[in-house]
């Protein structure tokens, strides 16, 4: 059961750790014209963030089983 749980956090905190840079982008860097669409909305930044997470999540190639 605990092996279980690993692997939820383990698919769940790229996705969390993304979103946390997203806003932390947003807040250092931003966009002070807010011409700039992800920049200078922190809801967009950080579901931005959470997205890129979420690519890392995938796999790239399917493991060959010997």
């Amino acid at each position: 059961m605990k092996l279980d749980q690993f692997k939820n956090y383990k698919k769940f905190l790229p996705v969390l750790i993304g979103g946390i840079l997203g806003y932390a982008y947003y807040h250092f860097i931003g966009c002070v014209t807010g011409k700039c669409p992800i920049q200078s909305n922190p809801y967009f930044s950080t579901l931005y963030g959470a997205a890129v997470g979420l690519i890392f999540v995938f796999p790239s190639k399917k493991k060959k089983e010997s």
